[in-house]
């Protein structure tokens, strides 16, 4: 691990409370600080995945042709009303 650096926040009452549920594990302040912003950088890369690997599925238009002629089987298939 690197040098560690300190570091000033102003906490409003929303996140005095979940620092507070963070600390109540047993977490010191600096342990619950650092693990939420760990994930919270965590969620941002994992979303902008997910949004990658969708746009990459919209673009193929192979796999898109494929799924409307699943939808049109499913469909061909489905009970009459």
């Amino acid at each position: 691990m690197g040098m560690s650096r300190a570091i000033s926040v102003r906490l409003d009452e929303e996140a005095l409370r979940a620092l507070g549920q963070l600390e109540a594990t047993g977490m010191t302040r600096s342990e619950a600080l650092r693990a939420a912003l760990v994930e919270a950088a965590s969620r941002l890369h994992d979303r902008d995945a997910l949004a990658a690997e969708v746009a990459a599925l919209e673009s193929d238009e192979e796999d898109r042709a494929e799924m409307l002629a699943v939808a049109d089987l499913m469909e061909s298939l489905r009970a009459p009303r």
